[in-house]
C-alpha cells in the first residue's frame, strides 16, 4: 500500500486542500497578533488576555460545536465557520492597516474567533474519519498533517519577516484570505451521512452532550491522555504564546522568533514522514512519549534563551508532537463510533484547551512575581510530568491500533 493512496479519494483531496490553504495564514496569525499586542500596550499582561479571550470562548462553545458537528452536515458546519472567520480576521487586518486598533477590540475580535473555531474544529476532526476507509487512516492523517506542517513552515517564516518589516496587518489579512479559500474547498466534500446511526429522533442539546460524555469517560485511554494535556496545553499556552514573544524581543529579535516558530513546523513535517512509514500496534504509547521533548524547549527558554539551540529544540519537539498527533487522530477515529466521533472530539478538545486560557492569562502575573525564567522552567518541568503520568497508565500503554479488515469500498455520496 502507498503511502500516497488516500490521495485517490476525491473528499480527501478537497480536505486536504482546505486544511493546507487554512493552515498558510494560521500559521503566521498567532505571531503577528502577539506582537501587534505588545506593539500597541506594551504590556505581557494584555497579550495574555487577548489569546486567553480567544482560547475561553473556544473552550465555552466547544461542545455545542460538537453536537452541531454531529446534527449537521459537517461540510456546511466547516465551510460557514471558515467563512465567518475570514471576516473577524479580515476586520483585524482593517483596524491594523489603518491603525485604529485598540487593546478592547483585539480582545474582542480574538473572542469572536475563537468562537468561530469551536464550531470548525470538532467538524474538521470528525469529517478526516469519513473520506478514506479505516485501513488507510493513518496514512490519512499523516498526510493531511503533513501537508498543513509544510505550508506552515513557509508561512512562520515569512511571518516573521513580514511582521519586522511591514508590521502585523499584512499576515493577518493572509490569514483572512485563507480561511476564505479553505471554505471553497471544504464546498466541494462528498462523504455517507452518519446520521443514520443515531436513534433519528432529534434529541435535546443536552441529551447529546450526554451522549458524548458517556463516550468519552467510558475510554480510560482517552480522558487519561486527554487530562496530560489538559496541564501540558496550559504549560505550552504560557510559555510559547505569551512569554515566548517577550523574551525574543529581550534576547534575539522577532525574525529570530519567526525561526523559532519555524523550526517546530520543520519539526513536524519531519515526523508526518515517520508516520506514514511507522508501524506499530501500541501506536498510541509511542506517541505520548514522543512528546516528552516539548519539555526542554520551555527549560531552554527560561535558561538559555540562545536563538540556536531553542531552534534545535523546537525541531525535535515538532518531530514528536506530529507523531502524537497521528497517533491521536487515528486512535479516535479507529476506536469512536463515527456518527459520535464530533461529540467525543469536542469533549477531548475542551479537556485538553480549558486550561489553556488560564495559563494565558497568568503567565504575565506569574513571571512578574517569579521572573520569566523561573516561569518557564516551571513550565518545562510540569510539561514533563504530564508526559510521564499519561505514559504509566495501562489503557494508554495497551492500546492495539491494528487497522479493522477491509470492508465494503467507500461510497462517496453527496453528503445532505
Amino acid at each position: 500500500m502507498s503511502a500516497l493512496t488516500p490521495l485517490r479519494h476525491a473528499p480527501f483531496r478537497y480536505l486536504l486542500l482546505g486544511r493546507t490553504s487554512s493552515m498558510l495564514g494560521n500559521s503566521v496569525a498567532p505571531m503577528a497578533l502577539a506582537f501587534a499586542v505588545l506593539d500597541l500596550t506594551g504590556s505581557v499582561r494584555d497579550l495574555g488576555f487577548v489569546v486567553a479571550a480567544r482560547s475561553l470562548t473556544n473552550v465555552v462553545f466547544i461542545l455545542f460545536g460538537g453536537v452541531l458537528a454531529d446534527r449537521l452536515p459537517r461540510r456546511l458546519v466547516m465551510i460557514g465557520s471558515n467563512t465567518l472567520a475570514a471576516l473577524t480576521q479580515g476586520v483585524v487586518a482593517i483596524l491594523l492597516f489603518t491603525h485604529t486598533a485598540t487593546f478592547g477590540l483585539l480582545m474582542a475580535l480574538a473572542a469572536l474567533n475563537g468562537l468561530v473555531a469551536a464550531f470548525s474544529f470538532p467538524a474538521m476532526s470528525a469529517i478526516a474519519g469519513q473520506v478514506v476507509p479505516d485501513e488507510i487512516r493513518q496514512q490519512s492523517n499523516a498526510l493531511i498533517r503533513l501537508s498543513v506542517n509544510v505550508v506552515g513552515i513557509g508561512g512562520a517564516a515569512v511571518g516573521g519577516l513580514l511582521v519586522a518589516a511591514f508590521g502585523s496587518g499584512w499576515s493577518i489579512a493572509i490569514d483572512a484570505a485563507s480561511f476564505a479559500l479553505a471554505g471553497v474547498f471544504f464546498a466541494f466534500i462528498r462523504v455517507p451521512s452518519v446520521r443514520a446511526a443515531s436513534t433519528g429522533e432529534r434529541a435535546s442539546t443536552l441529551h447529546e452532550l450526554r451522549v458524548g460524555w458517556r463516550e468519552f469517560v467510558a475510554r480510560p485511554w482517552l480522558w487519561a491522555v486527554v487530562a496530560g494535556f489538559c496541564v501540558l496545553n496550559m504549560m505550552l499556552s504560557a510559555g510559547l504564546s505569551v512569554l515566548g514573544p517577550s523574551v525574543a524581543d529581550e534576547h534575539f529579535g522577532r525574525t529570530a522568533w519567526g525561526l523559532v516558530v519555524a523550526a517546530e513546523l520543520a519539526g513536524l513535517a519531519l515526523g508526518g514522514l515517520i508516520a506514514l512509514r511507522l508501524k506499530v500496534r501500541r501506536f498510541l504509547l509511542v506517541g505520548v512519549i514522543a512528546m516528552a521533548p516539548v519539555a526542554p524547549v520551555l527549560l531552554g527558554l527560561g535558561l538559555t534563551p540562545y536563538a540556536p539551540l531553542l531552534i534545535g529544540l523546537n525541531l525535535l519537539a515538532g518531530i514528536g508532537i506530529e507523531i502524537f498527533g497521528v497517533s491521536w487522530e487515528t486512535s479516535m477515529q479507529r476506536h469512536v463510533p463515527a456518527d459520535l466521533l464530533a461529540r467525543v472530539y469536542s469533549w477531548d478538545m475542551l479537556g485538553s484547551i480549558v486550561a489553556v486560557p488560564i495559563g494565558q492569562a497568568v503567565a504575565g502575573p506569574v513571571a512578574a512575581a517569579i521572573g520569566t525564567p523561573a516561569a518557564l522552567v516551571g513550565a518545562g518541568v510540569l510539561s514533563l510530568v504530564a508526559v510521564l503520568g499519561m505514559a504509566l497508565v495501562p489503557a494508554v500503554r495497551n492500546l492495539d491500533n491494528t487497522p479493522a479488515p477491509a470492508a465494503e469500498p467507500l461510497v462517496e455520496a453527496a453528503s445532505v
